[in-house]
């Protein structure tokens, strides 16, 4: 059974993931062949292959090929699932720099792809400057597997506004990342603004657009996926900024340790700064954003976002949420199919341990 059959009245999702990795396994097999050909460096094409399979839930990809299913699309669906799949190339470039950015050290329980070419050659500056190289390298293949999906030439003058965007909002909410203040803050508005543009457009509404306007879904259809987007997509992040706290790396892949060092400005910060005594919130600004944070000092942060009740209001959230997506499903102008589809996906991505 193809990934876009049915079973009984569900899509095999499990189907699709495969799908999307046979058509990465093929794309990147050509580059391969290329390389040899041309006699050119095969390591570079090395690190973005072995980045992308070494593990990742293609939450992009299914969500585009869940707008095309959203939009009604019909007939051969080898182009949307190639499309698809060059979100997760578009994805390891975003990655790959964000790791460089936030000097991090592990990623999907490996060595980011910066240290680990550090290692290879003995140098740091090395690492930093190849691993510039592969996130780019990984950015324009997945313009070029996207241009060569076998789209029509429709689809892809449809589909090129909301790659653009798509790109536009992973730039901004990357840049709102960093550009932060040197103390934790109240501040949610801009906690939020960074998860508005850094996930839930990046990771679920525009992947979902992408779909709809491959299928030539009326912007009706976008609107209803957007309603669902855009509370999914926060609820998506608010997990991840748990996980990141509160989470076993063995399961995440990544340290407990990088969030708190790094003082991201999450929304789970912005809660236990807002609702502190000022004892608490001495202590979080000692101790948040210190580099050379070490575990016991990290379960005295981790006790003040409990104490505080950030923890569970936070969790609070994601349930809100995640209720305000799925109701957004409710009597929806779409596919009974994509619907129940659309739900599971919800509650994977929001019940998450990983």
């Amino acid at each position: 059974m193809s990934a876009l059959a049915s079973n009984g009245d569900l899509l095999d999702l499990s189907g699709l993931r495969e799908r999307v990795d046979a058509a990465l396994e093929d794309y990147l097999g050509g580059k391969a062949r290329q390389a040899r050909e041309h006699r050119l460096p095969l390591a570079p094409l090395e690190v973005v292959r072995d980045f992308v399979f070494a593990g990742g839930k293609r939450i992009r990809p299914l969500m585009c090929v869940l707008g095309w299913h959203a939009g009604r699309g019909h007939g051969d669906t080898g182009p949307v699932i190639r499309a698809a799949a060059s979100l997760e190339l578009f994805h390891a470039f975003a990655l790959i720099h964000d790791d460089l950015m936030d000097h991090s050290d592990t990623r999907r329980g490996r060595p980011t792809v910066h240290r680990a070419l550090a290692a290879r050659h003995r140098s740091d500056t090395f690492g930093e400057s190849a691993a510039l190289l592969m996130g780019d390298l990984a950015l324009a293949w997945s313009q070029e597997m996207f241009n060569d999906a076998g789209l029509s030439p429709e689809q892809l003058v449809a589909a090129l506004e909301i790659v653009d965007a798509m790109r536009d909002a992973i730039v901004y909410g990357q840049y709102m990342d960093l550009d932060v203040t040197d103390q934790p803050t109240d501040d949610m508005d801009r906690a939020l603004a960074v998860i508005r543009y850094k996930t839930a457009k990046y990771t679920v509404e525009h992947p979902l657009h992408l779909g709809a306007v491959l299928a030539g879904a009326d912007p009706g259809i976008r609107a209803v996926l957007s309603a669902y987007a855009m509370p999914l997509g926060e609820a998506f992040q608010l997990r991840d900024d748990l996980l990141g706290v509160f989470g076993h790396p063995a399961d995440t892949g990544k340290p407990v340790l990088d969030d708190l060092r790094e003082g991201k400005r999450t929304v789970l910060l912005a809660l236990a700064v807002r609702h502190a005594d000022p004892g608490q919130r001495a202590t979080l600004r000692r101790l948040v954003g210190d580099p050379h944070l070490d575990a016991d000092q990290a379960a005295i942060v981790r006790a003040v976002l409990t104490d505080t009740g950030a923890r569970a209001r936070t969790e609070e959230r994601i349930d809100a949420q995640r209720r305000a997506a799925l109701r957004a499903l409710d009597d929806a102008p779409l596919p009974p199919r994509a619907v129940e589809a659309l739900r599971d996906v919800a509650r994977t991505l929001t019940e998450r341990t990983r």
